[in-house]
C-alpha cells in the first residue's frame, strides 16, 4: 500500500531513527571515530612494551572494561539488540560498549600486540594468567625445582642460570631425573652458552650426559662438533671409539662395544676400519673356543705335534692369517677359520696373502704346499712358477724357515739376474746352480775358479770336470 507524502513527513518526523548531518557535532560518527582513536593510543602503549601494571583494557567509549558503567551499559545494549524493530538500520545513540565474549584481544595477546582467534577470557582467567606471568618472571626456582617443572610440563626458564656451577648441577640433577628429554633440553643450553672446551671437559666425567649430546650431534648431524667432541675425548682421555675397549678385558663385553661403535658417524675409511676390527674379533672368539676344545681333546694331529703357544684372542689381522694358514690351511672355504675365508672377507691383498701362507707353510715343512703357492697353469695346460715376490725375497723366507738346499736351489734358479743368482747360490752352496750360470755365461775361467771350492771326488766337481773336458763346448 502506498504511502502519502505527508504520511511519510508524518512518520519521519516522529520516528526515534535520526538522519545523519555532517553538521551535527554531537554525532555517532565522531564518537566512534573518538573511541577508536583511544584503542589505538592503547594498543601503541603495549607495542610501547610499557610495564604491564599500566596496560587497562578499555571499551570503544574509553571507559574500563569490568567497570560497574561498563556492565550497566553492556546489559542495556544486549537489550536494545533483542528489542531491534526490523526496520532501518539505525546508529544507536547510547554509548556503545565492546562485548567481552566477542573482543578480538586477550590479556595475554595485548602483552604481545596481537589479536587471538576465539572468545575473549573471562575477566578471572585474564587475572590468573597475569600472576602466572608475574610468578614466571619472578621465579627463584632451584636447579632441582627447575627439573622437577621440566619433567611435569609446567613453564621454566633456564636463562637465570648463568654461572657454570648452576649449569653443571641442573646437568646432574637432569641426569639423576633419568629423563632423556630433560638431558638433551639442558644440554642445548650448555651447548649455547659454553665455550667448546669447557663443555667437553666437563662432560668426561659424566658419561650419561656424553651419550645424550653425541645422539643428539647425530641425529642433527652436526658432523663438525661432533668430530671436535671425539677428538678432544681421544686427546684427553679414553677415547669413546678407539681407545676405551683396550681397557675391557672380556672379550665378549669388548665385542659388544664395538657393535655399539658401528652407529656412530665416522667417515667411510674409519668406519671400515670399526667394522673389521668387531668383524675380527668375533672370528676370533669363535675359532679360539673351537681350537681350545680340539686341543684339550688330543685328537687333532697339529695340535700335538705343534701345541699352541698363546690365544689368538686380540690379536692383529696378519696374525689371525698366519695362525689359520698354519693350524687350518687346508680347511674349506666355508668355514670361519679357514685361510681363504679371512683373506675374501677382510679383502687381503695376493701378496699379503702369499707372503704369510708362505711363511706358514715352510714352518711346518709342507713344501708341497710351498710349491702349490707358485704353481700357475696357463690356457694351454702348461704350468710355470710364478709369485708376485721378488724370488729373491722368496728365498729369504725359505731360507729363515730352515728350507733344504734342494728347495732352495729350485727358487734360486728362478732369479733373473745372472750376478744375483750366483751370490744367492754361493751364499746357500747351491752348487749346480753356480756351475750352470758359468756354462750359460761360457766362462771357463770362472767354471775353474770354482772347481776350486767344491770338495774333491763331489758330483759337483765331476760335473765342472765333464764340462771342461767337452770338446763340442765352446767357451770364451
Amino acid at each position: 500500500m502506498m504511502k502519502s507524502k505527508a504520511d511519510e513527513e508524518d512518520y519521519w518526523n516522529s520516528s526515534k531513527f535520526k538522519a545523519f548531518t555532517f553538521d551535527d557535532e554531537d554525532d555517532e560518527f565522531s564518537r566512534l571515530k573518538e573511541s577508536k582513536q583511544a584503542v589505538n593510543s592503547i594498543r601503541r602503549l603495549v607495542e610501547e612494551d610499557d610495564d604491564e601494571d599500566d596496560v587497562e583494557k578499555v571499551s570503544w567509549s574509553g571507559e574500563p572494561v569490568g567497570s560497574i558503567s561498563w556492565s550497566v551499559r553492556e546489559t542495556a545494549a544486549s537489550n536494545q539488540r533483542t528489542d531491534r524493530e526490523p526496520t532501518f538500520p539505525k546508529i544507536n545513540t547510547d554509548t556503545p560498549t565492546l562485548s567481552k565474549s566477542n573482543s578480538g584481544y586477550s590479556l595475554s595477546s595485548l602483552f604481545k600486540g596481537k589479536t587471538k582467534g576465539g572468545n575473549f577470557q573471562s575477566f578471572n582467567d585474564c587475572e590468573s594468567e597475569l600472576h602466572c606471568m608475574n610468578e614466571w618472571m619472578n621465579d627463584d626456582w632451584s636447579p632441582e625445582e627447575t627439573i622437577q617443572r621440566m619433567q611435569q610440563g609446567k613453564a621454566f626458564s633456564l636463562e637465570k642460570f648463568r654461572s657454570l656451577q648452576d649449569k653443571l648441577l641442573l646437568l646432574d640433577f637432569a641426569v639423576s631425573a633419568h629423563d632423556g628429554n630433560v638431558i638433551t633440553a639442558v644440554l642445548i643450553y650448555l651447548k649455547r652458552t659454553l665455550g667448546k672446551e669447557v663443555l667437553f671437559r666437563e662432560l668426561e666425567s659424566r658419561q650419561t650426559a656424553l651419550r645424550h649430546l653425541i645422539q643428539y650431534l647425530t641425529e642433527t648431524r652436526d658432523q663438525r662438533l661432533l668430530l671436535e667432541l671425539l677428538r678432544s675425548l681421544c686427546r684427553t682421555g679414553p677415547c669413546t671409539t678407539g681407545r676405551e675397549h683396550l681397557s675391557i678385558t672380556d672379550e665378549n663385553k669388548r665385542r659388544d662395544f664395538l657393535k655399539s661403535c658401528l652407529s656412530l658417524p665416522f667417515s667411510p675409511e674409519d668406519s671400515a676400519h670399526v667394522q673389521d676390527h668387531f668383524t675380527l674379533l668375533e672370528r676370533q672368539i669363535i675359532i679360539e673356543a673351537t681350537d681350545r676344545q680340539a686341543e684339550r681333546g688330543g685328537k687333532v694331529e697339529i695340535f700335538q705335534k705343534f701345541p699352541r703357544r698363546a690365544s689368538i684372542l686380540n690379536m692383529p689381522l696378519v696374525t689371525t692369517l698366519y695362525y689359520c694358514c698354519f693350524y687350518h690351511y687346508t680347511e674349506p672355504e666355508g668355514t670361519y677359520s679357514s685361510s681363504l675365508n679371512i683373506r675374501q672377507t677382510f679383502k687381503i691383498s695376493e701378496k699379503q696373502y702369499f707372503v704369510t701362507a708362505l711363511a706358514a707353510r715352510a714352518k711346518l715343512k709342507a713344501w708341497s704346499d710351498v710349491d702349490a703357492l707358485f704353481t700357475s697353469r696357463n690356457w694351454l695346460g702348461f704350468t710355470r712358477k710364478k709369485s708376485p715376490l721378488s724370488f729373491q725375497r722368496v728365498v729369504d723366507i725359505l731360507q729363515k724357515n730352515s728350507a733344504p738346499t734342494q728347495v732352495l736351489q729350485d727358487y734360486v734358479a728362478l732369479v733373473d739376474d745372472a750376478e744375483l743368482r750366483i751370490s744367492l747360490a754361493q751364499k746357500h752352496k747351491c752348487h749346480d746352480i753356480v756351475i750352470n750360470t758359468y756354462r750359460d755365461l761360457k766362462d771357463r775361467q770362472l767354471l775353474l775358479g770354482y772347481r776350486g771350492k767344491v770338495e774333491r771326488g763331489s758330483a759337483e766337481e765331476r760335473k765342472i770336470d765333464e764340462l771342461l773336458n767337452n770338446p763340442r763346448r765352446r767357451w770364451k
